[in-house]
């Protein structure tokens, strides 16, 4: 199976040596998107200290960020927020954040006319950078063209 490779030049750029999104068959899988605006080493969000440490988030805004971060790879690889079938979240305070964040995701993915995907939620102690969630998402786009 061919795959093709997808980067979008409205999120955010990779923290690494991976894609935005590869597209596989009818499948686009996408690579983790943080909260993160393209262009800036800023996160929404977060408040850090004088020493670039975290003291406070606001799980509310790094979410939509996330979510408008996901929209931007999925429509910039020809597909639509409708197509999502799966969702994995991590988030870094299950207990302090897992109340507000669903309702921020109810407010994209449930409810009528919304794509109401699969959904995993885990806890972790840290992610790559200082952020306290990640968002991971499938999507089913129709055959990919040889």
């Amino acid at each position: 199976m061919s795959s093709q490779t997808h980067s979008s030049e409205r999120a955010p750029e990779p923290v690494g040596a991976y894609p935005h999104a590869k597209r596989a068959g009818d499948f686009l899988y996408l690579s983790g998107v943080g909260p993160r605006q393209r262009g800036s080493k800023e996160i929404p969000g977060v408040t850090l200290d004088a020493g670039g440490n975290v003291v406070d988030h606001d799980i509310e805004v790094q979410c939509r960020s996330c979510f408008e971060n996901v929209k931007a790879i999925i429509e910039d690889a020809g597909a639509n927020w409708n197509d999502i079938i799966d969702v994995l979240v991590f988030l870094t305070d299950m207990d302090g954040d897992f109340k507000r964040y669903n309702a921020v995701y109810a407010e994209y993915f449930a409810g009528e006319g919304k794509p109401n995907p699969t959904r995993t939620t885990i806890e972790i102690n840290c992610l790559p950078t200082p952020i306290a969630v990640e968002v991971k998402v499938v999507a089913h786009v129709g055959g990919l063209s040889e």
